[in-house]
């Protein structure tokens, strides 16, 4: 795969503790690129997991990790605004389509407002 971006672009990824998130960061950062993480750790999946992940991560000199939830606007405003990332990638999200049929108000926090937030700030 050939890397279109700029060398040592400046990348936000959200959800970066989650499956998804974790291996595009670890991707990015072995490409050079600085990582920004952001993920709230929430619960829904083991946050031991998440942890053990966030552990590998911090392991590159190029990785900063911030724990906020993206339905916090000022909290997210306040990261846009220190590392005023070149590119954005959103993937973060509250999982588990049997939990929104329970909790379906978690979900248009997070996966909504969240993104919209994240809109905003861009």
């Amino acid at each position: 795969m050939t890397d279109t971006l700029p060398t040592q672009s400046k990348i936000l990824i959200t959800g970066a503790a989650g499956f998804i998130g974790f291996h595009l960061t670890k991707f990015m950062l072995e490409r050079g690129h600085f990582v920004v993480g952001l993920d709230n750790l929430n619960s829904y999946y083991d946050p031991k997991l998440k942890e053990g992940r966030l552990d590998i991560l911090r392991t590159y000199n190029n990785f900063a990790f911030y724990r906020a939830d993206l339905k916090e606007k000022p909290a997210v405003d306040e990261i846009f605004a220190a590392c005023k990332p070149e590119y954005v990638v959103n993937l973060a999200a509250q999982a588990g389509v049997r939990y929104s049929l329970e909790n379906p108000y978690a979900y248009v926090d997070s996966n909504l407002v969240g993104f919209v937030n994240v809109l905003e700030a861009c």
